[in-house]
């Protein structure tokens, strides 16, 4: 596919002079690529830029579906724990943050009328985790591996995860992840209904764009209004959830296992979370 000139394409957020979200829209299809090398990690600014082209998508007429995937190998690692750790320095509220950033963004999702594609090209984890739980569909290369994450760091599921997850696999399944931290692979996640479909590394772009072309020359008020039929039957308590997600990492902010969770990731070492009696 070759960029068309529309407004999409203007750069959403820079890093040092570089986009960190790319966008494109051809044949009613936009697609937002995540690209904050080396995985995709969202910060502050990473977020916005996604809010903002979410509102753009809602309003344009033009876009029909939205795809949304990651630069490179991997789809997103979920929130930069390089800011996080500032964040934990700083005392700053992690129910504020989430009031501010993930929290309208699964909501976004949820009310865009149009359909939305995570277009997994890697592993995922976390926060962006969650952001494909809360698109419509998620179709993934085999490689794409799905991670929880959120208590390897000392804190509780966030970005909708606490409800999304188990929605889609159950509760018991959705526990026995979160626990065990343990990578759901591709193929497992397909056969437990969290994903929708696998698609060749070398095929993935044309099949991914091939369905959202599919769904843009679809019944898009009807796709908008089963998306609140949804929204409606399953996921009524979605605003209340998210609010109640901000009070429990308020809760686990300041608790050692946070600390310790995080300095682990970043030196690439195991937690010890029995350590100072924790």
């Amino acid at each position: 596919m070759t960029p068309t000139s529309d407004p999409h394409q203007a750069p959403s957020a820079r890093v040092e002079g570089k986009a960190m979200l790319q966008t494109r829209l051809e044949d009613h299809v936009l697609t937002l690529t995540l690209d904050h090398p080396p995985v995709n990690a969202f910060n502050a600014t990473l977020t916005r830029a996604l809010q903002k082209a979410l509102r753009r998508a809602a309003a344009d007429k033009a876009v029909r579906a939205v795809v949304l995937t990651g630069n490179g190998k991997v789809f997103s690692a979920g929130q930069d724990l390089r800011e996080m750790r500032a964040g934990v320095e700083a005392a700053i509220s992690y129910r504020r943050h989430l009031q501010e950033t993930y929290n309208p963004l699964i909501l976004q999702l949820r009310a865009l009328p149009k359909p939305v594609i995570a277009a997994l090209n890697g592993p995922v984890a976390g926060a962006g985790l969650g952001i494909a739980l809360a698109c419509d569909l998620r179709v993934a290369v085999p490689q794409a591996q799905l991670t929880i994450g959120f208590n390897g760091i000392g804190l509780a599921p966030d970005s909708g995860v606490s409800l999304l997850l188990p929605a889609l696999i159950g509760l018991g399944r959705a526990t026995e992840l979160t626990f065990t931290n343990r990578p759901l692979s591709a193929e497992e996640a397909l056969g437990w209904g969290l994903i929708n479909r696998i698609f060749p590394p070398e095929r993935f772009a044309a099949e991914t764009e091939a369905l959202a072309r599919q769904l843009a020359h679809g019944p898009l008020h009807a796709y908008g209004l089963t998306k609140r039929a949804f929204n409606h039957a399953v996921l009524p308590g979605l605003a209340a959830a998210l609010d109640y997600e901000g009070h429990l990492q308020e809760i686990a902010r300041p608790h050692p296992e946070h600390r310790e969770g995080v300095q682990a990731f970043l030196e690439k070492r195991a937690p010890n979370f029995l350590r100072d009696g924790q």
